[in-house]
């Protein structure tokens, strides 16, 4: 038997396969908004595990949680009924426009799921001709080859030939495109409220109002994807509140699980109904440890204040980039996002200044649009805002031929 390395080698492992381009960083441990590497290296973490850790790192509330759950039960299966799951179920449905809920593992899942129930939805209403999804330039919405195919993103789908059919991907914002492309093929209108992947570029209120006309127009449901700009990112439980639209279906992830592998699609009844006994499934999904942690999520996201503080928190931002646009011209084009999910769209590769932050030891991210992507823990602090304008500040100086 080969020797198996017990700790980190002093390079990548080549066991591991090269899907991604990794940062030569291993974080070790965690506490609200900072990482420490094992290298004992401090990181302010702006990235959250591509917004993921909503409650930042070994938050005590979802430790105790999966603790104690860990010590009882972790899995049965979806064989039998699960106390937890029925209990996040019924607090999602009460927070939202749902009325039926599925559990899955992650936002691709979760997607994948929607997309299925739209379909099937408009099956149960005999209309099976009705099986055409519409989604939208800059939109993430997994890895599968269902939801590469939804995306349209050329990148991701090369060399995965032929391409999933039933997708139709039009011009985000574009309303004529929309009023052009709807027809009685027509099963969903799927988008993301708020893209993440896609440059951090908000839907208007009245776009999410023209989609959900539409819809009812010509008999089609309406689909969120809320799995990046969900779970109070944007100050509010999901950002699509803000608009007065309700979708059909809506799927979410990352921020419900804190951290751990949580997904799920919320439907209305009509949508719930049609995906009866047999129609979908998951092996993991919605198991006790996964609903043990959901349910301590919402715990601390329901508390009375914190979408409040979290809005707070996110104009400050806002406010302290308008400073970051004001001091570097030659650097910053604009400034786009909601809460704690914003954007700088920036004239040098924004790779590179992401680059430039691990040198000042900040994580964040980069998005199409030559966008530098934020999204802080929702538990930051102020002061660690100052901290990470000032090191983003210090990167643009050393960016080369920067102005300002």
């Amino acid at each position: 038997m080969k020797p198996v390395a017990s700790k980190p080698s002093a390079g990548p492992s080549a066991s591991v396969m090269p899907t991604y381009n990794r940062f030569d960083l291993v974080f070790e441990r965690g506490e609200g908004s900072w990482l420490v590497t094992t290298k004992g290296e401090r990181f302010l973490d702006f990235a959250s595990g591509v917004a993921v850790n909503a409650l930042g790192h070994a938050h005590p509330v979802l430790v105790a949680a999966l603790t104690e759950q860990a010590g009882k039960l972790w899995h049965t299966s979806n064989l039998y009924r699960v106390a937890g799951q029925e209990r996040l179920a019924e607090r999602l449905c009460a927070a939202t426009f749902a009325e039926r809920v599925f559990f899955c593992n992650s936002g691709a899942e979760a997607c994948e799921g929607a997309i299925k129930a739209a379909r099937r939805t408009q099956f149960k209403r005999g209309k099976a001709h009705k099986n055409q999804i519409i989604t939208f330039d800059g939109a993430f919405h997994g890895r599968t080859l269902a939801t590469i195919a939804a995306g349209g993103n050329e990148t991701y789908l090369e060399g995965f030939e032929p391409r999933m059919p039933g997708f139709h991907v039009l011009p985000f914002g574009d309303l004529a495109a929309l009023e052009q492309a709807v027809d009685d093929s027509t099963a969903a209108i799927m988008i993301e409220p708020l893209q993440g992947e896609g440059g951090i570029r908000v839907a208007s209120d009245a776009y999410l109002k023209a989609i959900r006309a539409l819809a009812d127009k010509h008999g089609a449901l309406v689909v969120f994807d809320e799995v990046q700009s969900g779970v109070g990112r944007t100050g509010r439980l999901f950002a699509h509140e803000s608009s007065g639209v309700t979708p059909d279906i809506m799927a979410i992830a990352k921020g419900i699980g804190g951290g751990f592998p949580v997904g799920a699609f919320l439907t209305t009844e009509e949508a719930g109904q049609a995906m009866g006994a047999g129609s979908h499934g998951s092996t993991f999904g919605g198991n006790p440890l996964a609903m043990a942690v959901g349910n301590a999520v919402l715990d601390v996201i329901l508390a009375p204040g914190f979408l409040a503080e979290v809005q707070s928190k996110g104009l400050y931002l806002k406010q302290k980039f308008a400073q970051l646009k004001d001091e570097f011209p030659g650097v910053v084009v604009d400034l786009r996002g909601e809460g704690l999910l914003q954007g700088i769209r920036v004239v040098p590769p924004a790779g590179d200044i992401v680059k430039a932050l691990i040198g000042q030891k900040l994580l964040a991210m980069s998005a199409r649009d030559n966008v530098l992507r934020v999204a802080p823990p929702l538990t930051v602090s102020t002061a660690e805002i100052d901290d990470a304008v000032n090191r983003i500040a210090h990167a643009f100086r050393s960016l080369p031929k920067t102005a300002g």
